[in-house]
């Protein structure tokens, strides 16, 4: 407990002086093959390090939901110690372990402070979690139920059935087209052995990347690369996901659902992280649904007409073409009308872009408040984690708000005209029938 109240009056006292500029970023690879990513953040006694593999649940076949029961039960037991063993052993040294799981991949992640007991306790507490799972049938059985209440629960709740009906309409077959929870069909299938082959498929160090942000030199970075990648299996690159194609024609669909409130989501599957058409389309959806209560489908939903308390846009990009989503939640009378201001809206903005005051005001924005998305060691973590997987430029930062900066108007009129056909929309309402 007095660590924990060390940590926070230190935290407290960094932040109030801390100030933050783009540290460089060094990359270099482990002996094992596994890639590895560092920034030196000095100030505070702490690291955030995360271990992350091409494991995703585009990675889960038919069987749907693998790849994130593989990674809750990482932690269930793991070396010589059980699940409280493990958590007993993280909490001595106020340290914090966390993991989830994408479309794209699964991470582990861990942050310590620097003091070398301290920080050797939790990194061979960590080591285990990645490298020894137990996988124990016991801990399997507990976590799948778990699983099933939870996804039970899921099925009550309209916007969940509104977002799995959504992904299964802009992906058909393709692997993005489930959830990563998957359903309970699948889970309830899975079985420990489908657990330890996917691990021993997907968590090996040539499927890895390890990034390392905080107050270490660049050789003990390097000393505790070697450490966590040591004892994982050497194993292979995922072979890289097939390629997203867009569906064959538009599509309104509604479901009726006993609410008071119909959602609905609309969109198509558009953006990868390296596309060459990612800032147009960044900055021009900030205008559209992006910036919350100054965003054109808020005005034009919200404040104009009163259909929703909120209406908003936003790209998802992953390593094919993630999903485009524009969103709402209306009363069941006034679906209808809705989704009709959302589509207008959508083909005013591809027919006229934006006007020239919004989007200095989205450059603005953007730029301006920049910095603040990767003020904190966790904050950046996350960034650099993304450049690494998506094997992004290692300046990708420092260039961010120039890029943003050159977008033009033409930019984002041809981008979107480009990218998101109206006539192939996919339109998705759960809901009341309103009648």
């Amino acid at each position: 407990m007095r660590i924990k109240q060390w940590i926070a009056g230190v935290l407290l006292a960094w932040c109030a002086t801390q100030v933050f500029a783009v540290a460089p970023i060094k990359h270099w690879q482990s002996s094992q093959g596994g890639r590895v990513y560092f920034v030196q953040s000095t100030g505070l006694p702490m690291v955030d390090i995360r271990l992350q593999f091409a494991a995703g649940s585009a990675r889960d076949g038919q069987h749907y939901g693998l790849a994130k029961l593989t990674n809750r039960l990482l932690k269930t037991g793991a070396g010589a110690w059980s699940a409280d063993q493990i958590a007993q052993r993280f909490d001595e040294v106020g340290a914090q372990y966390n993991a989830s799981v994408n479309k794209d991949y699964a991470q582990i992640q861990l942050r310590t402070l620097t003091d070398k007991r301290l920080l050797d306790q939790a990194l061979t507490t960590f080591q285990a979690i990645a490298a020894k799972p137990q996988f124990k049938e016991d801990d399997f059985q507990r976590i799948k139920s778990q699983t099933l209440v939870e996804l039970k629960q899921q099925q009550e709740r309209p916007a969940h059935i509104a977002q799995k009906t959504f992904s299964q309409a802009l992906y058909g077959q393709h692997p993005y087209a489930h959830l990563s929870s998957g359903s309970i069909e699948t889970v309830g299938a899975l079985t420990v052995g489908d657990i330890k082959q996917f691990y021993q498929q997907y968590y090996g160090a040539k499927n890895a990347i390890l990034v390392i942000v905080g107050d270490l030199t660049e050789v003990q970075a390097h000393n505790i690369a070697e450490k966590l990648y040591e004892p994982l299996a050497r194993g292979q690159s995922a072979k890289p996901l097939v390629a997203v194609t867009l569906p064959s024609s538009g599509k309104v669909e509604h479901i009726d659902f006993p609410s008071t409130q119909t959602h609905v989501l609309a969109g198509l599957p558009v953006l990868s992280r390296i596309d060459k058409d990612y800032f147009p389309l960044y900055v021009g959806n900030h205008i559209l649904g992006g910036s919350g209560l100054v965003s054109i489908l808020f005005n034009e939903i919200r404040e104009k007409r009163g259909l929703a308390y909120s209406a908003y846009s936003y790209f998802s990009p992953l390593a094919q073409k993630g999903p485009f989503t524009m969103g709402l939640q209306t009363k069941n009378k006034q679906r209808k009308i809705a989704i009709d201001v959302l589509q207008k809206t959508l083909h005013d903005f591809i027919e006229k872009g934006p006007s020239e005051v919004e989007l200095e005001a989205a450059k603005k924005n953007i730029t301006g408040g920049f910095v603040l998305r990767f003020d904190n060691n966790r904050k950046l973590l996350n960034y650099v984690a993304m450049i690494a997987f998506y094997q992004l430029p290692l300046d990708y930062l420092e260039t961010f708000q120039s890029k943003v900066a050159q977008v033009s108007k033409e930019d984002i009129k041809a981008a979107f005209k480009r990218r998101v056909p109206e006539n192939l929309l996919q339109i998705i309402s759960v809901g009341g029938s309103g009648e």
